[in-house]
């Protein structure tokens, strides 16, 4: 199996793990003399069975993941964490400018008036390129996925 598809099969557990633990919540409580209408006994022995199969897929990617080189004496994983920090640095910058240039209506000559305290120019450039080198690296980090097979 390729590193992608593993992938892809992790997020389909993610949405049956959301699925189960929004039926077990339905069917916790009944009102008194009503029967629920799944068994929670039965949705939380699924539950563990879908569970143990994400935990040997996430293992396995983990692994592949420290395994597989992605050049410059890089392995997946540190540019997994690279892209990680590239879109929290996007999103903080961002947040920045949004808010350094949230427009401030003033209704009365009297009202406090006020201004950016930072270069809002500067940092919607430094978006841009945090953006920039994401999808760049997303894109090669994609590619790798398909590439590669996954390890035992």
């Amino acid at each position: 199996m390729k590193l992608a598809e593993a992938l892809i099969l992790r997020a389909d557990y993610k949405k049956r793990i959301a699925q189960l633990r929004q039926r077990i919540a339905n069917n916790a409580k009944v009102q008194e003399g009503e029967e629920p209408a799944e068994n929670p006994q039965a949705l939380l022995d699924e539950f563990e069975q879908v569970a143990d199969g994400a935990f040997d897929l996430i293992k396995r990617i983990n692994k592949t993941n420290t395994l597989t080189d992605f050049g410059d004496g890089r392995t997946l994983t540190d540019a997994l964490a690279e892209r990680d920090i590239l879109a929290v640095r996007r999103q903080i910058y961002d947040g920045l400018v949004s808010a350094a240039s949230a427009p401030h209506d003033r209704y009365s000559r009297t009202e406090i008036k006020s201004h950016s305290t930072v270069n809002v120019k500067q940092i919607q450039r430094r978006v841009d390129d945090l953006a920039k080198a994401y999808r760049a690296l997303d894109t090669k980090i994609q590619a790798l996925n398909w590439l590669t097979e996954m390890v035992e």
